[in-house]
C-alpha cells in the first residue's frame, strides 16, 4: 500500500499517524494534486490528498475513512472505540479538529490574507470565532486529562493534535498557547509521541 499526500496536509498528517501507531505496513508518497503527472487525480477523482492506494491498485479517498481502515487492519489499541457511546464520543472529537483546521484553511487561504491584513474584517473575525470556539472547548473538556477521551489515545487525539500543530504551521502568528495554556501542557505530551514526532510538517 502507499500513502499519498503532502507533509504540509493536516489530514494526510492525520492519516500518517494512525498508520503509525498502528504499525500498519504502508509507504508514505509526497504528492500533491496540483503536481505535474500527480497520481492523486487517478486515485480520487476529488483531487484532494490523502489517498490510500492500495494493493489492489484501487484508491481509499478521506482521511476519516482511511483512519478506520487502518484501525481494523493494523495493531495494537484501537483509535476508534468500539462501543456505542465511546465511538461517539471520540468521533465529536474528530468533528472538532477538524472543524478547526477547516477554518484555519479558509482563513489563511483566502485570498485577503497576509501579515498585514485587516483583522477587524467580517470574514476573518468569522473564522476566527470558529478557531477560538474550537479551542476554547478542547481545553474546557480535556482540562488536566492525558487525553481526550478516557485514558487511551485516541482518534481524538489525532484531530486536536493535528488542529494544534497546523496552527503552528499555517496561522504561526497567533499564539495559542498563551490564550490556552491547558492545551500547552496537553500537546507538550502529545507532541513527545513517536507518530507526532515522526509527521511533524515543515514551517510554512
Amino acid at each position: 500500500m502507499k500513502l499519498l499526500g503532502s507533509h504540509g496536509s493536516p489530514y494526510a498528517r492525520k492519516a500518517r499517524i494512525a498508520m503509525l501507531e498502528k504499525n500498519v505496513p504502508c509507504e508514505f508518497v509526497p504528492a500533491r494534486a496540483a503536481d505535474p503527472g500527480s497520481l492523486v487525480p487517478q486515485y480520487n477523482p476529488l483531487s484532494k490528498v490523502p489517498v490510500l492506494v492500495l494493493d489492489n491498485n484501487k484508491g481509499m479517498i478521506d482521511s476519516s475513512v482511511i483512519v478506520e481502515y487502518f484501525d481494523g487492519i493494523g495493531s495494537g489499541a484501537k483509535l476508534i472505540p468500539t462501543e456505542f457511546n465511546a465511538r461517539i464520543a471520540v468521533r465529536e472529537w474528530e468533528a472538532l479538529g477538524d472543524g478547526i483546521v477547516d477554518s484555519v484553511v479558509a482563513l489563511t487561504h483566502d485570498s485577503r490574507y497576509s501579515e498585514t491584513c485587516d483583522t477587524s474584517a467580517a470574514w476573518y473575525q468569522k473564522q476566527l470565532k470558529k478557531i477560538e470556539g474550537g479551542l476554547a472547548k478542547a481545553q474546557a473538556d480535556i482540562g488536566s486529562n492525558a487525553f481526550c477521551h478516557g485514558n487511551a489515545f485516541s482518534l481524538g487525539d489525532i484531530c486536536i493534535g493535528m488542529a494544534l500543530g497546523y496552527l503552528d504551521r499555517a496561522y504561526a502568528n497567533y499564539d495559542w498557547r498563551s490564550k490556552y495554556p491547558g492545551l500547552k501542557r496537553y500537546a507538550d505530551r502529545l507532541f513527545a509521541r513517536a507518530s507526532f514526532a515522526a509527521t511533524m510538517p515543515p514551517k510554512a
